[in-house]
């Protein structure tokens, strides 16, 4: 019989600040991390907000302080989707006690962490020096700053990880399937350590326009805190955010044999396509149930035994109701009694990196009991009031199975379940 999978460390940057403690505070507070951009001129732009991760200055407590982490000389050569990436690397990575120096160590660590979009920011920066200035002036760091699979591989070299690399590159499952390749090379012995999850930094006025031509973004800027209401009657579109969430996970045998600490356990995993259409998920959620439904098969549970659900929810209209539905496939008369709580409401939506905060956010409902919970939660869409969002206040309740889901673009339906050791 496998010994199991095991989280032995956790590090996040996201919209609500640096560091897990200081965030999982802040979700469970019912805070949220949405406000007006200020990266760039926001008066003609169609998308005015976004989840944007706190620099130290207006937040001393818990801010993004990029002089602790990056050297100077380092940042022209990194896209800040790696940079968030090299915060929650350090993180994690110092929670689980793991920078191995003895090569067979390095080459049992395998380094998986997603994007969605990899370094946007980093390619339509270098579009407009091209235009305006010539190629002449283009970076040589332009191209290893925007390839996605380079947090990865900066996070590789940083600690000397010579197990097996790679990059999902699966929308907004993408963290998930990061954390699910993980699982497999660890099962299959091609590794015994893996930094997993996701990363992503395209708060860009491209990538917003882009979205927002999809009609799939919330356009209100008069509140932002409130623009992102999942399963609210009246939401209107996700908000963008970003930000990185990576674990370290390693079998319980090999935890114990280096007197590390086992945090929680990743006991199911499932990954489906809905080979439907480019963007919009089925409205049955014929797909992401059938993912769900992987997931309890691999974790061995009935449905009844799952005790939360960290939903995908982004807050647009199809979106919400095809995963409810879903549900609804899978736990039928069973669902109005399992809470439901979508932790975008307070961090946005972060496309690639959403999975790897959320399985945090899963894990630290796990360990502490504590439901976070769904807030802008005013009135509940007519077709969902028999169930439970969780509205606006954390609240405990004794959870042993927790499910988490990544859905995407593409038609890609990703499903893990995080569990008490």
């Amino acid at each position: 019989m496998h010994s199991p999978i095991v989280i032995t460390g956790m590090g996040i940057i996201s919209p609500l600040g640096n560091g897990v403690k200081s965030v999982w505070g802040r979700l469970t507070a019912g805070k949220s991390g949405i406000c007006l951009i200020d990266r760039f001129d926001i008066e003609n732009e169609p998308v005015k907000i976004a989840g944007l991760v706190p620099k130290i200055a207006e937040d001393p407590e818990a801010g993004f302080d990029i002089d602790k982490h990056v050297a100077a000389k380092e940042r022209k050569k990194l896209d800040l989707f790696t940079i968030y990436a090299t915060i929650a690397a350090h993180e994690a990575l110092t929670q689980a006690n793991w920078f191995p120096q003895a090569e067979h160590d390095q080459q049992a660590t395998a380094t998986i962490v997603a994007t969605g979009i990899g370094g946007f920011s980093t390619i339509t920066q270098a579009q407009r020096t091209l235009e305006t200035r010539g190629y002449k002036r283009i970076s040589p760091f332009t191209a290893p700053a925007f390839l996605a699979n380079m947090a990865s591989g900066n996070l590789s070299i940083k600690y000397g990880f010579k197990g097996p690399l790679g990059c999902p590159v699966t929308a907004c499952a993408a963290s998930l399937q990061a954390i699910g390749d993980g699982m497999r090379l660890i099962r299959s012995g091609e590794a015994e350590v893996a930094l997993v999850g996701g990363a992503e930094a395209c708060i860009d006025p491209l990538s917003l326009a882009s979205f927002n031509a999809l009609k799939a973004l919330s356009t209100e800027s008069s509140e932002p805190d409130k623009a992102s209401r999942p399963f609210d009657r009246d939401r209107n579109g996700f908000v963008m955010g970003e930000g990185s969430g990576l674990i370290v996970i390693e079998t319980l045998e090999h935890a114990q044999q280096r007197g590390a600490t086992p945090l929680a356990m990743l006991s199911g995993y499932g990954t489906i396509s809905d080979a439907h259409h480019i963007t919009s998920g089925r409205k049955d959620g014929l797909g992401a149930a059938a993912a769900v439904k992987a997931t309890l098969k691999m974790a061995g549970l009935e449905p009844e035994e799952i005790d939360y659900v960290n939903a995908h929810a982004t807050s647009t209209i199809i979106g919400d109701a095809a995963e409810i539905a879903a549900l609804r496939k899978v736990f039928g008369q069973h669902l109005p009694q399992i809470p439901i709580s979508s932790t975008k409401s307070s961090t946005g939506h972060l496309l690639g990196a959403a999975g790897g905060i959320e399985s945090i956010f899963s894990a630290q409902a796990v360990i502490n009991d504590v439901l976070p919970p769904t807030i802008n939660m005013d009135n509940a869409d007519e077709a969902m009031q028999d169930l439970d969002f969780v509205p606006n206040h954390a609240r405990g309740h004794n959870i042993n199975h927790a499910l988490c889901n990544g859905f995407g673009f593409g038609g890609v339906n990703a499903s893990l379940i995080i569990s008490k050791i």
